[in-house]
This record gives C-alpha cells, sequence and structure tokens, in this order.
C-alpha cells in the first residue's frame, strides 16, 4: 500500500543568533587577518594570516527557541544604527627601531567569535598554578619613548533611548525577557553582539536583578566576553559598573583579559584595566598562558603576515601598533614579566625571540629592570632566549638578537638539556663562524670579569 508522505515543514525563521550577529559584523568590517586563538596557538612559526571563516558546524541554524525574544532584538535594534566603532586614541606615537608609522588611523576591529572556540583535552577541573614573580613592570612611565594618550570611550549614553529600552523590557514577558535559548543566548547576549548600548544595559539591569547577569551561551561566554570579541568598550564598562564577573572565562579558560589581548583592542583593554584589582592580570587558560603572553603571540602573528606583504600593508601597521599597545598597557597595569606559560615555560621573551619578532624583542630588553640578567637567563625546557635566537637561522634580525641579548646580560656558556650551548646552535657556513666567534668573545669577556670579582674578594 502506498502512503503519500507530505514534505516536512521547514522552519520559516531567519532570526539572528550572537553567533549569525557576529559574523555579519565581521564581513561589514574591513581587516585583513584574524590570529588564531591564544589558548591554541603554537609558538613554532605561524604562516601569514588570513581572514578565518566559520566552520560548517559553526554556521547559523534557527532554533525555536531562539524565535521567542530575537523578534524583539531585531525590531528594535532597527530604531537606530549601532553605534559605530570609537575611534580611540591608544597609539603610541612612536616605535623606536620599528617599522610601524610614527601616527596611527582608526582601524576597524575584526572580533572573531565562533571560530576560536576549541576543545581543550589533556587539563583537569582545575586552573593551572600560577608562578610568584617579583618582576612586574608597574612604573607608567616604563617606557617614555612610547606615550599611551588617555582612551576616550565616546559619548555618554542616549538617556532617552535607554529609558525607550527599560520600558521595552519592563512590558515584556518575563520569560522572554529572562531565558536562555538553545544555543545559551540570553537577550543581553543579542543586544551586546548587536552593539546595542542602550538595550544592552536596559537587559543588563533585568538580568542583574535575578542574578543571570553573567548567565553563559553554549561556549561559555558570559555578556562581558561577547562585548570584548564584539570590541565594545562602552558595553564591556557598562556590564563591569553593573557588577558582571571580570574574571569569568569560556570553554578554553579565557578571560576578558585574555580575548582583548589576543585580539589586540586596546580600548576594550583598558576599560577592563580601569577595574583593578579586582581583574586577575595572572590568569591562566587551559594552555597556560597569562593575557601577556597572548598579546605577545598575537603581535607576533601580525608581524609575521606584515613581513610577509612587504611592510606594506597600512591596515596590518595599525594592527600591529594596537597589539604592542596592550602588551605595555598589560606591563604598566603589573602583568609579570618573567611569567612562563605552563606547557613550554617560555616567558613572552622566549616567544618574542622564538618567532624572531625583533620590534618586541627590542621593547623588552628596553624595559628597565633590577634583574635584567635574571630574566634573559631564564630556561624554557632548557632553552634560554640566546639558544633559541641562535636557531633563528635565516633571520636577517638574528644578529642583532643576539647582539641584545648578550648586551642585556645573556650568559653563552649556559648550556640546554642536549648539554648544547648557544654556539653549537648556530648555523653552518661562514655567517655561523662570524656569529660564534662573536659569542666566544663574549663567552671569554665574562669568564675574564668572573675571575677579577674572585680575585677583588
Amino acid at each position: 500500500m502506498h502512503f503519500d508522505k507530505s514534505p516536512k515543514e521547514k522552519p520559516c525563521c531567519t532570526l539572528p543568533t550572537v553567533k549569525k550577529l557576529l559574523e555579519q559584523k565581521r564581513k561589514r568590517e574591513t581587516s585583513s587577518s584574524v590570529p588564531p586563538s591564544c589558548s591554541t596557538a603554537s609558538t613554532s612559526p605561524a604562516p601569514p594570516t588570513t581572514a578565518t571563516q566559520l566552520s560548517a558546524s559553526e554556521q547559523f541554524t534557527c532554533t525555536g527557541a531562539s524565535s521567542s525574544y530575537s523578534d524583539m532584538a531585531v525590531s528594535y535594534g532597527q530604531q537606530w544604527t549601532p553605534a559605530p566603532e570609537s575611534t580611540l586614541g591608544y597609539y603610541p606615537t612612536s616605535l623606536p627601531g620599528s617599522s610601524y608609522p610614527a601616527a596611527y588611523s582608526s582601524l576597524p576591529m575584526t572580533s572573531e567569535y565562533g571560530t576560536q572556540q576549541q576543545q581543550v583535552t589533556g587539563y583537569g577541573d582545575t586552573m593551572p598554578q600560577t608562578y610568584d614573580c617579583p618582576m612586574t613592570i608597574a612604573d607608567p612611565g616604563m617606557a617614555s619613548s612610547w606615550p599611551l594618550t588617555q582612551l576616550n570611550f565616546g559619548s555618554s549614553m542616549d538617556a532617552t533611548k535607554l529609558e525607550e529600552a527599560r520600558m521595552l523590557l519592563r512590558g515584556m514577558d518575563y520569560n522572554r525577557a529572562t531565558r536562555q535559548d538553545e544555543d545559551g543566548d540570553t537577550i543581553l547576549h543579542i543586544y551586546t553582539a548587536k552593539g546595542l548600548r542602550e538595550c544592552a544595559y536596559a537587559a543588563a539591569e533585568r538580568l542583574s536583578d535575578i542574578g543571570r547577569l553573567d548567565a553563559k551561551e553554549h561556549k561559555g561566554k558570559t555578556a562581558l566576553l561577547v562585548a570584548v570579541t564584539a570590541n565594545q568598550p562602552e558595553i564591556v564598562q557598562d556590564l563591569l559598573s553593573l557588577g558582571t564577573d571580570i574574571n569569568a572565562c569560556d570553554v578554553n579558560g579565557q578571560t576578558a583579559l585574555h580575548l582583548a589581548a589576543h585580539y589586540g583592542l586596546p580600548g576594550v583593554l583598558q576599560a577592563i584595566l580601569s577595574r583593578r584589582p579586582a581583574v586577575n592580570l595572572e590568569a591562566r587558560n587551559f594552555e597556560g598562558m597569562t593575557p601577556l603572553h597572548c598579546a605577545a603571540i598575537s603581535h607576533s602573528v601580525t608581524m609575521k603576515a606584515l613581513s610577509s606583504s612587504g611592510l606594506a600593508d597600512v591596515s596590518l601597521q595599525n594592527k600591529a601598533g594596537e597589539k604592542i599597545s596592550c602588551v605595555q598597557m598589560l606591563l604598566n597595569a603589573g602583568a609579570a614579566l618573567c611569567s612562563q606559560e605552563i606547557k613550554s615555560n617560555k616567558t613572552v621573551l622566549h616567544l618574542a625571540v622564538k618567532e624572531g619578532n625583533i620590534d618586541l624583542v627590542r621593547y623588552l630588553l628596553s624595559i628597565p629592570l633590577p634583574n635584567m640578567k635574571d630574566f634573559v637567563n631564564l630556561k624554557a625546557h632548557g632553552h634560554t632566549a640566546l639558544h633559541m635566537a641562535a636557531g633563528l637561522h635565516g633571520n636577517p634580525h638574528q644578529e642583532e638578537m643576539l647582539r641584545l641579548l648578550l648586551s642585556r646580560g645573556a650568559d653563552p656558556s649556559i648550556r640546554n638539556l642536549e648539554n648544547d650551548q648557544p654556539a653549537h646552535l648556530l648555523q653552518s657556513g661562514l655567517r655561523g663562524e662570524q656569529l660564534k666567534l662573536m659569542l666566544k668573545k663574549r663567552s671569554a669577556s665574562s669568564r675574564r670579569r668572573i675571575v677579577s670579582l674572585q680575585d677583588q674578594e
């Protein structure tokens, strides 16, 4: 017997979720690259970054739950145009010895949301233990050659729009205003992703009243983490003023500081750092990295892309300037310079040297530290920064890095776990012999100084 099967009804809902909204935001913005997430970024040389697309599994699919309030979010959002990205005066006026321009123009941020999430394996339920390190930089004037102007977060909130948003929330069904859809998104996540400040504030007030301001969507992001990823410093400030958890982390253990540092968002970073001492500068993601490590890795990725482009890409130059500013801001705030990431014990200096990032190496070695020699000679699985510089065969900045490290107290006689000194890791040929001679001269000079000091004693 034949039965006619009626076709399945296709869902007619085409309302956006947070993932879709941020995907649309990325398409509107102009950017040349999106670095890999610092929680999973390799410290080995990375290829030039290209624009990242959402994977097939992360493409937007409409759910019935989302239709309970997304229609309201969209219709209300159409009453005015979302505020554009703030033009922030956070760029350093000059970068000594670097390829950056003297002044930077405003650059729209590319804040990737869906593709940065990775499954984390091999870690327990507890966060890695942080390292106690006395080498912190809390002096705002530590790098006077790189002054940062005070950030301006733009105009204040529109009182009329805020009251309209509050009225709309008050008139809305309680469940529609407070529930989470199948992706875990609340109406606050939606408003934040769209950049609707007044709507987000009203929704945050409502959720704060019932203790759900830090509700997490399916990737573990609170509204604060969405605001950071969407580069919305004003909404970040608003959420912090309402009491959101500044140290909340996503499924990769990444806090707001990790994300702001990774994407190179000085405006957002300043908003978060303004809440010291509540913010944990040494928080570890599930890869054992602090925000400072994330900032250093991200800057190196951009510098590699800039080098591949022939130093002619203005947008990459701007982005590199923003990311080096994030490194400086974290250090000025008190981030530990000698903090070592958990997996390989690398400091930011190891990370910069390994990637051949001469601009970052110059900056880190220009910081006045009373125990600079100890910092320079820290080991990462047996390798000092000098070992790593010696292994940069073919890098045009190899000799300069070696000289900089030696000038700051790097010891060429230290051996790694394979019993190799830095000189043993140099390339073969004439170039390698010239660099080896330089290391041997410094090593001999160091031995003479030690003997002289012993004789004086």
